[in-house]
């Protein structure tokens, strides 16, 4: 058995922050996009040492910045090999999976006609809503309706997903539980297929009184098979998420899991676990850059997110320990100056820093994400669970 190189792995996803177009990105209906260098090329520059220090500018420059001279972390930019551009499709490859049928979001449409019309028809309800929207608001919008009339609240956001809407004295909870399944069964097909559906029980009955209650209930896809969370889990290793990724993984693998209020709060509860003894991964998701700022098309915003993060990255970098090692990572692009609402298909960056390594710069590319899953399967020298893809590049990170 070959020595652990080191004790605990930190993998922290900059939700969307892409660096420029994959070859077959006009596939995916996206042509010159670039996420981090069109914030860039935006705003001039940004306060971001501690990026800068990584390498960050070295992989991808822009505006009125440049790399350095002498970046301390080794970066390289990767490539998705699975058929999406989503946070699923994203995250689940990172940790061994590729997906060849692609999640499907409606954010700029809505729900299709068709799918709608089947929903109405099994659930003998009608379908009010039908677009992208923030939850408390459409309840506050349509709730009211909703009881008046025993119609049903549909909505979708940002990312895969169907959420549906009852008040819990009018519409009753199992009902509601009952629409979900119906929803979670018509939406396994292909042109469909969303990662989640999810029940958004409310109560109050007008405007200013509505709030939504405990009993949510998520229908989620499971990871299509084991993961490198699973393998590390099984062999008894710690498997902390933080924001999103416990609902990214339906849970599977993870030991311990805490939510996030913002990717601020994403930031310093992954600084309160440095601090703690633990051994294994930390799995951290940072979502506000896709969701505040990507989906609205907002690049001052993201930008001003990104010097949010580089504040307290620079806290996480002198908290880390000898046999710590960091990688910052994104699962897709969102470009924000980009016509539309939807993710982009980009490249990713791949940071990597430690204090054991003694010299940074320029690793090979990769044509995959899951070199980070294979390579923390590396270090703990454990093998990868049957039907993974990817390759360790454990030995570019010493």
């Amino acid at each position: 058995m070959k020595e652990t190189i080191y004790k605990r792995i930190f993998v922290i996803v900059l939700d969307s922050l892409g660096i420029g177009a994959m070859p077959d990105s006009e596939k995916f209906g996206d042509r010159d996009v670039d996420t981090f260098g069109h914030i860039l090329d935006r705003m001039g520059t940004l306060e971001i040492p501690n990026l800068q220090k990584l390498g960050m500018l070295n992989l991808h420059s822009g505006g009125d910045m440049t790399g350095i001279k002498q970046p301390v972390g080794r970066y390289c930019k990767m490539a998705e090999c699975s058929n999406g551009k989503d946070t699923m499709t994203g995250h689940w490859e990172m940790m061994g999976l590729r997906t060849e049928k692609p999640f499907r979001t409606f954010t700029e449409t809505g729900f299709p006609p068709e799918l709608i019309k089947e929903l109405e028809e099994h659930c003998g309800k009608r379908v009010i809503g039908n677009k992208s929207a923030s939850g408390t608001a459409i309840i506050e919008e349509l709730g009211e309706e909703e009881i008046a009339t025993g119609a049903m609240i549909v909505y979708t956001s940002a990312d895969s997903v169907m959420q549906i809407c009852g008040n819990e004295e009018t519409f009753d909870l199992e009902n509601l539980y009952r629409c979900c399944e119906i929803a979670r069964e018509l939406t396994m097909k292909e042109e469909w297929r969303v990662g989640r559906v999810i029940a958004r029980p409310y109560i109050g009955k007008k405007k200013g009184e509505f709030k939504r209650t405990s009993n949510r209930r998520d229908y989620a896809l499971k990871p299509s098979g084991a993961t490198t969370l699973n393998a590390l889990a099984d062999a008894g290793y710690d498997v902390i998420g933080i924001g999103k990724i416990h609902d990214i993984f339906c849970g599977e693998g993870i030991t311990e899991s805490l939510h996030s209020t913002s990717s601020v709060n994403g930031m310093e509860q992954t600084i309160d676990i440095c601090k703690k003894d633990f051994e294994g991964l930390c799995f951290v998701n940072l979502v506000d850059f896709d969701a505040l700022w990507g989906h609205r098309r907002n690049p001052e915003g993201y930008g001003r997110e990104i010097e949010k993060l580089d504040k307290n990255l620079g806290v996480l970098l002198d908290t880390m320990r000898e046999d710590d090692l960091l990688i910052l990572t994104a699962d897709h692009g969102n470009d924000p100056t980009y016509t539309g609402t939807d993710h982009t298909r980009e490249y990713v960056p791949l940071l990597a820093y430690s204090k054991e390594i003694k010299e940074g710069g320029k690793i090979p590319d990769t044509d995959t994400f899951a070199v980070i899953g294979a390579t923390i399967a590396d270090n703990f020298d454990m093998r990868m669970p049957e039907g993974t893809v990817g390759y360790s590049i454990l030995e570019e990170l010493k």
